[in-house]
């Protein structure tokens, strides 16, 4: 595969401390053509259920070849694994806690390896510290991946299996379909994994979200200021917000919530 050069990093690690900037120094200095784009660092600490939906929902919109880095490990340092996932054209490493559940649950043909340790000291790399894979083993092999030296069939071995998503894919029935929050941004929009797909049969589509009954608008500006409102946002999922105001407070709602959406 032609690699694009490009390595993405979504983490839970956020902008205090130098430990994003260390891993990119990590690459560069393997790799000094390498293009690091942060995705994300301010997935909440130890939710690996958000690093993986925003991993799955933005990786197409990169060039074929890049490398995506999504790191959200409280496991870090213990016996969990590390996945290295072929697919699409891309390449997806993360640690095996689920992060990667959603994707690989609907990513056919892809080929999944398991981290090896015998490969990767090929690569130098050796007694990783206890605390800081992200440094000592994600960016190194995602700079030789990048740089196109070696494959994750290089460095892991074949596996078929890995830990499931910590949030089930939504509940389909008959003119019903219920699903979770599965973050809220920066505005307090609450973001569902309720693809549009999955309601676009509905006539009349209805959001129950914490004893609401919303109905569904084209945008934010068609709701009166303090209204609560539903729609399909920019990444083809369900979103409750509220005009010109905070849908997360105003409902006292968190990620992992509840909602449903019925046919009228």
């Amino acid at each position: 595969m032609q690699r694009s050069g490009i390595i993405t990093f979504t983490t839970d690690f956020g902008h205090k401390g130098p430990f994003a900037a260390v891993m990119k120094g990590v690459v560069l200095g393997r790799f000094p053509a390498a293009r690091v784009v942060d995705l994300a660092h301010d997935i909440p600490a130890q939710w690996p259920p958000e690093a993986g939906f925003w991993v799955m929902r933005a990786y197409s919109y990169f060039p074929a070849g890049t490398v995506h880095v999504a790191i959200v490990d409280p496991g870090v340092g213990t016996e969990r694994r590390i996945l290295a996932v072929d697919y699409d054209g891309h390449v997806f490493i993360a640690p095996d806690n689920g992060l990667l559940g959603w994707l690989l649950d609907r990513a056919e043909g892809a080929a999944v390896y398991h981290l090896d340790a015998d490969k990767l000291e090929t690569l130098g790399i050796r007694e990783p510290s206890a605390t800081f894979h992200g440094r000592d083993i994600f960016a190194p092999v995602a700079a030789e991946i990048a740089a196109g030296r070696v494959t994750p069939a290089d460095v892991g071995t074949p596996t078929q299996d890995w830990v499931p998503a910590w949030l089930d894919e939504p509940d389909v029935g008959s003119g019903r379909v219920s699903g979770s929050i599965v973050t809220v941004d920066t505005f307090g929009n609450l973001i569902s994994n309720i693809d549009s797909e999955l309601i676009e049969t509905f006539e009349q589509p209805v959001i129950h979200i914490a004893g609401h009954n919303l109905d569904m608008k084209y945008t934010y500006g068609r709701a009166q200021p303090g209204d609560y409102l539903a729609l399909i946002n920019s990444f083809d999922v369900v979103e409750v917000a509220r005009a010109e105001g905070n849908a997360a407070e105003g409902l006292g709602l968190e990620r992992g919530a509840p909602l449903t959406v019925t046919d009228g």
